[in-house]
């Protein structure tokens, strides 16, 4: 029997640079509950403005960022374009197959297989 995987690593690739400077790449993100999708579907910032319903997501899935206490909404909404896009394509991926893998096809002989998804980003 296989162990389910609910936490998936990541590295970001420029990075969160929190109020001292100190800057957090390595986080680490869970599958996302049904009450993570609905319960911020109640908070008022969502309710103006639908866009934010990502930021309050990944703000309950990401479960570490570097050695941040806590990874809230103004975190997420702090991050630089490419990482939130990074997370935000992370986050549709381990939720829509429970894993972090992507279908692929072989150029050469076409046979399509599975493959783990590298989401550490080095420098």
């Amino acid at each position: 029997m296989t162990a389910l995987i609910t936490e998936f690593p990541f590295t970001l690739k420029l990075g969160y640079a929190d109020e001292g400077g100190d800057l957090h790449k390595d986080g680490t993100m869970r599958l996302a509950t049904a009450g993570d999708e609905i319960l911020p579907l109640r908070d008022p910032r969502v309710q103006q403005n639908p866009s934010y319903l990502s930021v309050i997501l990944l703000s309950r899935v990401v479960t570490r960022l570097g050695n941040l206490p806590m990874v809230s909404p103004k975190v997420i909404e702090n991050l630089f374009a490419a990482d939130f896009a990074m997370l935000q394509d992370l986050y549709n991926r381990i939720n829509e197959r429970g894993r972090d893998t992507l279908d692929t096809v072989c150029p050469k002989c076409n046979h399509a297989f599975e493959t783990d998804v590298e989401s550490h980003r080095g420098p």
